[in-house]
């Protein structure tokens, strides 16, 4: 292999750019180059590497191989980094000003664009980008380096945080309002394995307690699942009567508020967790960070919905 120090980051650009179209042609358009140009550019890059960086044929032709994903990965940690010392400079430059990027678990989308335009209106000179994912592409995020601050539940074991807590994050069993359990003051642990669940996919922190909270009132029994990749798509399926749900009470608020959805009264629940905001510590904030992470944590009752008297549990 030749020396890392000869590729470039116009050759990166383009091995992402085909990742990302599938084809040459897409990938030049997006790059505003000519598809000679970019093919030129993977070409030196395979050179350099000594291998090919996407696969040729079949239906996977222009994916990534594991060497092109070990690149794009290398080659996001590079624009992050370069983002950071960008916006570091431009925030000691001019004080209140400058971009920060805020990491925030699909769970949380609910009242994430709430703060975004609470700052536009109370700190118009700080730009503040939202990223939406579940749990698992959240904590791959926040390893990459690829925001400043990150909203999520239980903070994850790599990498190293550190924590602001922000409030009461509680989970709750929900049905339609004219389910056969609604309004029973108590549900039996049985009748609720007898439920189908509606559950998220794989990776989300909602499935990672949903599962947990079966295990245990079921020891292990299976149950009817069905998977839905949002819990927007959650809430619909519940509401048409397709089944339950374990999920976050700042998901339904609105739902419980109006009655289109009730919360089940079920030994174990609510499933108390919290909100957290967090940063790595290995990676110093820019000045414009530290006021938004400062601001979020003095403002957490104006951000977060009131879930009192939603439901008994809840208070």
């Amino acid at each position: 292999m030749r020396y890392a120090n000869q590729i470039t980051l116009k050759q990166l650009r383009a091995l992402r750019a085909v990742a990302a179209e599938n084809t040459i042609s897409a990938a030049a358009l997006q790059l505003g180059l000519t598809g000679p140009a970019v093919h030129s550019q993977l070409k030196s890059l395979e050179e350099i590497v000594g291998c090919s960086l996407l696969s040729r044929e079949g239906s996977d032709r222009n994916a990534a191989t594991p060497q092109g994903q070990a690149l794009l990965d290398a080659y996001a940690e590079i624009t992050a980094s370069l983002d950071r010392a960008v916006h570091q400079i431009v925030a000691l430059n001019q004080g209140q000003s400058g971009r920060v990027v805020l990491g925030v678990v699909s769970t949380g989308k609910y009242f994430a664009p709430k703060i975004v335009a609470m700052l536009q209106r109370e700190m118009p000179g700080i730009e503040v980008s939202l990223v939406i994912g579940n749990r698992g592409e959240t904590i791959e995020d926040l390893k990459r380096g690829a925001f400043d601050l990150c909203i999520m539940g239980r903070p994850p074991r790599e990498p190293l945080t550190e924590e602001i807590t922000l409030a009461d994050h509680p989970h709750v069993l929900i049905a339609a309002h004219d389910h056969p359990l609604a309004g029973l003051p108590h549900v039996p642990r049985d009748a609720v394995l007898k439920e189908r669940f509606v559950m998220r996919e794989a990776g989300s922190g909602t499935r990672i307690l949903a599962s947990r909270f079966l295990d245990e009132i079921g020891d292990g029994q299976e149950v009817a699942r069905v998977v839905m990749d949002s819990n927007e798509t959650i809430k619909q399926a519940v509401m048409s009567g397709m089944g339950v749900a374990v999920i976050s009470a700042h998901t339904v608020a609105d739902e419980l508020r109006t009655g289109r959805l009730v919360c089940l009264h079920v030994d174990g629940l609510p499933i108390s967790r919290k909100w957290y905001l967090l940063s790595r510590p290995d990676r110093p904030l820019s000045a414009a960070a530290e006021t938004v992470r400062d601001w979020i944590g003095q403002n957490t009752d104006r951000i977060f919905p009131d879930l009192k008297g939603l439901c008994p549990s809840l208070g």
